[in-house]
């Protein structure tokens, strides 16, 4: 039987990138998937792509940052599917700067999108899942969000608070057999990262051990490991996907 047989996944921000590729890897496995962003266009079109591996999905707009739509959200996959099984929270954005030069509304709004949208998600599904006593949450954080970085301090400050907002999920949640883990990518080839300068990529390849780009592929995988019943003992935990950049 495949690891995710009949499971439904819920995957935010997965139009493109990282977020497609963890909903991609999950039909696969055997999960049916709820594909939620605001860009309709691509979240229709990885609809249709797990349709075409044989699993059921659905796409729901929602603005992950808005408490009113994740509600919405709630009720349309229940609607739909019996069961919320398990939740990525993926969607993310950056507005890198200095810090002295940052614009106020650039911190709010990574941290509202980084970091408060998946308290609302975590906060609408968990008590679906505290009744079927079962639940895997993943949280994409990032590794910026164990080290820092120079420019990106709103971003590095949600993704450093998703980490402990992992752990502290963990401990609240394990009594009823949900757990919350998080995953931190490193230097990942994606739409955004494509936009680089080649000198900053070359910079970045020095800093890596494995000496390579990641793939969006090789955090799914992660993400896969967490959402099946292999990781059942594993909760409150951060799986560095870098490529060896960090090893604390």
């Amino acid at each position: 039987m495949s690891p995710l047989q009949n499971k439904v996944a819920v995957v935010t921000g997965s139009a493109r990138g990282i977020g497609k590729a963890i909903a991609l890897k999950f039909a696969h496995a055997g999960a049916n998937v709820v594909v939620t962003n605001t860009n309709i266009d691509g979240m229709n079109q990885t609809v249709h792509e797990i349709v075409a591996i044989g699993r059921k999905a659905i796409a729901v707009k929602c603005n992950v940052t808005d408490a009113a739509e994740v509600s919405e959200l709630v009720k349309r996959i229940q609607e739909v599917f019996p069961t919320i099984d398990i939740l990525v929270n993926n969607a993310g954005l950056t507005r890198d700067n200095l810090m002295i030069r940052m614009a106020e509304e650039d911190w709010d709004t990574v941290l509202d999108v980084n970091l408060k949208g998946p308290f609302l998600l975590t906060r609408a599904v968990s008590p679906i899942m505290m009744k079927q006593r079962h639940g895997r949450i993943i949280n994409v954080s990032s590794l910026v969000g164990r080290i820092g970085n120079a420019g990106q301090v709103n971003y590095a400050s949600s993704k450093g608070g998703l980490i402990a907002f992992t752990k502290s999920v963990a401990k609240e949640l394990a009594s009823r057999n949900i757990t919350c883990n998080a995953v931190a990518p490193g230097f990942i080839k994606t739409a955004m990262t494509e936009k680089l300068d080649e000198k900053v990529k070359e910079n970045y390849l020095k800093s890596i051990p494995l000496k390579r780009f990641g793939d969006a592929e090789d955090v799914a995988n992660a993400v896969l490991f967490l959402a099946s019943e292999e990781a059942s003992y594993i909760t409150g935990q951060v799986i560095s996907v870098d490529g060896g950049m960090y090893t604390g």
